[in-house]
């Protein structure tokens, strides 16, 4: 495995996801994305022959290859763990789609595999690293709204059945609004305010059968196991508090990012996209819109974070910790829903330093 030079890196997972990662990470020049692995082979050399990579396969070959040092696991959630502890059992590093894990024994069993062999875990989501939520972690740091003390954030959508040609995980185990839309929230509240304390919730289920709208599967139903609707209080570390609505039930698409402080308020983009509008309410007589400054890529720039920490003996910022502390804050969530009460939250992890704004994947630097 070389230790110097561009990254190999390859992909676990040849779905709908995968795309949107090979657009980008066999663009990024810092990386080399080797092979494509997939239970269905026919998918995996799609998608190899779509973005040019060499070569496609079992996951067993794509593991045996001594040149991959990053594995990016692209699996459907109820696997993650278990294909990333088969990649960390191959001496090489992982990045993970959300959540890391299921529950809170996979996770730790995952931080504890890699530890003990000297490799490491992230996870995503990595839209954090992006412009927009950078920007407004700079801003919430500088003190332009004083001391943060609340957020609020909405995600109200029909759900994902109508456009997503195999829905049915999205609704499954690992799924619902929660687990797979509520990282990307979660993740930006805890870079903006650090490690959750404890958790309140409520949550419901709407449908327990819905229909695919569009693809091959059209017409087709399938069960709803999970909350759909899901409510949330947060109570940090640092005595903050944020309110949180996750939810596949409302046929008002609505998102909403919002943080307020003693001084002012301002409101963020979207956390599941890397840019999007700022605007900084203080007592000037008008709201100032905030440019972005930093990374305007797309998923895949967290891989690349990895490989630069990777090679420079840093911690990367989409840690394994960090994913693993929002499985912690999700599984607790649901935890409060069912009995009715506050749920601690045992884990907690360090948020590393803002990107330099000057950051970017697309420029070689190993």
């Amino acid at each position: 495995m070389s230790g110097a030079g561009r990254v190999g890196v390859g992909v676990i997972g040849a779905g709908n996801i995968s795309t949107q990662y090979l657009t980008n990470l066999t663009a990024f020049p810092d990386v080399e994305v080797r092979f494509v692995a997939d239970l269905d082979l026919d998918r995996a050399e799609f998608q190899a022959q779509a973005f040019g990579v060499r070569g496609f396969g079992t996951v067993d070959e794509l593991l045996a290859d001594p040149e991959i040092e990053i594995v990016v696991n692209l699996t459907i959630p109820k696997v993650h763990a278990e294909v990333a502890l088969r990649a960390l059992e191959a001496g090489k590093h992982v990045w993970t789609e959300k959540p890391i894990a299921l529950d809170r024994e996979s996770g730790r069993r995952l931080l504890e595999e890699a530890r003990a062999r000297g490799l490491r875990v992230a996870g995503a989501p990595d839209t954090f690293l992006g412009a927009g939520i950078q920007t407004a972690r700079r801003l919430v740091e500088s003190g332009a709204i004083g001391a943060p003390m609340t957020a609020l954030t909405l995600m109200q959508q029909p759900g994902p059945e109508s456009w997503h040609p195999n829905p049915d995980f999205l609704f499954q185990e690992g799924g619902g609004p929660l687990f797979d839309v509520g990282p990307y929230y979660v993740t930006a509240l805890i870079q903006l305010f650090g490690p959750v304390k404890r958790v309140a919730a409520v949550a419901s289920r709407s449908k327990t059968v819905r229909t695919i709208g569009s693809g091959p599967r059209a017409g087709e139903t399938f069960e709803v196991t999970v909350p759909t609707h899901v409510t949330t209080v947060f109570e940090f570390e640092g005595g903050q508090t944020s309110q949180s609505i996750f939810s596949f039930d409302s046929k008002i698409k609505r998102t909403l990012f919002e943080v307020t402080g003693v001084d002012g308020a301002l409101e963020a983009n979207d956390p599941n996209m890397f840019v999007g509008d700022l605007v900084l309410h203080t007592d000037a007589p008008e709201p100032e819109v905030i440019p972005t400054e930093g990374e305007k890529a797309a998923r895949g720039t967290g891989v690349v974070e990895l490989a630069r920490a990777i090679r420079a003996g840093v911690p990367e910022r989409a840690s394994g910790e960090q994913a693993f502390h929002a499985l912690d804050i999700m599984v607790s969530t649901i935890e409060a829903a069912d009995r009715g009460e506050w749920v601690p939250v045992e884990s907690t992890f360090t948020p590393t330093p803002p990107l330099p704004e000057d950051w970017s994947p697309a420029v070689a630097t190993l």
